[in-house]
């Protein structure tokens, strides 16, 4: 079944996340490179493709997993939880609908 993962980030966590994100990508091409990965990107702080400076308010990953554990362990795992990026995260069940 299809997860989402709803990350939201710590105020001023930018740096981390730079710090983080090479980790972060290769366990997302894991994903894809098992045909788990629906889609995966950042919510720009601001109104813009590239926020600078501002950085990101949260990240969301929508992925198949085995169950909602599975998807709870995985975002629980993931090196911006780890490493103190996500203030919080919501993991949710998702039916895809469209496209079809």
């Amino acid at each position: 079944m299809w997860y989402t993962i709803i990350g939201q980030d710590m105020p001023d966590s930018l740096p981390k996340r730079l710090a983080a994100r090479p980790a972060h990508l290769a366990r997302l091409q894991a994903l894809q490179d098992e045909g788990r990965l629906l889609l995966a990107g950042p919510f720009p702080a601001i109104d813009a493709a590239d926020p600078g400076q501002a950085g990101f308010a949260g990240s969301l990953i929508v992925a198949e997993f085995s169950s909602l554990a599975a998807a709870h362990d995985w975002a629980e795992a993931d090196p911006y939880s780890t490493t103190g990026v996500f203030k919080q995260i919501t993991v949710q069940p998702f039916k895809k609908v469209f496209p079809a």
